[in-house]
């Protein structure tokens, strides 16, 4: 660890962000982090073992052709990551957790300041809820190698892999909005 860098409370909750099987239909593309499930699992299985606070949050799309619309087969959580029987389910309509939610009263209500946030997309639900986080209020961990996204066009028509546009999102989240962190070096603070 860096010096400097915080210490990760012992009582921060573990938000997992639209860890469902849509992710892996062929037409999102190319992605990074092929780990990214397996290190999801590793947090959720370390936040179980110590009875900490875990949040899933379920995207329920609005959209009639999207893989993450209620009743598709894309809706249902991806395996290794899926909630168990008492905890949280977060349902949300947009990209931040924290919209149309009561996500956030939640965690005023259980005295939890400190999030812990894995998932995906990095750049879209992932930064969006983090950004919104941050500026609620709440102190934010994020795990980098959690998370992932997918290549796309950047504003003048250059083509960005994969890599490039999750590097340039935790770019814009590290240290106004979060902490960035490695899965390995979360799970070292919490033993």
């Amino acid at each position: 660890m860096m010096p400097g860098t915080p210490i990760l409370p012992a009582n921060a909750a573990l938000l997992l962000i639209d860890l469902q099987q849509a992710i892996d239909h062929p037409s999102w593309g190319r992605r990074n982090n092929p780990q990214a499930e397996a290190n999801a699992a590793a947090l959720l299985a370390r936040w179980r073992s110590l009875g900490q606070p875990v949040y899933h949050v379920r995207h329920d799309s609005t959209f009639p052709d999207s893989h993450y619309r209620p009743g598709q087969p894309g809706h249902q959580f991806k395996p290794g990551t899926a909630p168990v029987e008492g905890e949280t389910v977060i349902a949300k309509r947009t990209n931040s957790a924290f919209v149309g939610t009561d996500l956030e009263a939640r965690l005023r209500r259980a005295g939890q300041t400190t999030l812990v946030v894995a998932g995906v997309i990095t750049n879209n639900s992932v930064e969006a809820t983090v950004r919104m986080a941050g500026n609620l209020g709440f102190a934010v961990y994020l795990a980098q190698d959690a998370c992932f996204t997918f290549g796309r066009e950047d504003w003048d028509g250059v083509w960005r892999t994969a890599e490039e546009v999750h590097a340039m999102s935790l770019a814009n989240m590290s240290g106004e909005y979060a902490v960035v962190k490695r899965t390995s070096e979360i799970l070292a603070e919490k033993e």
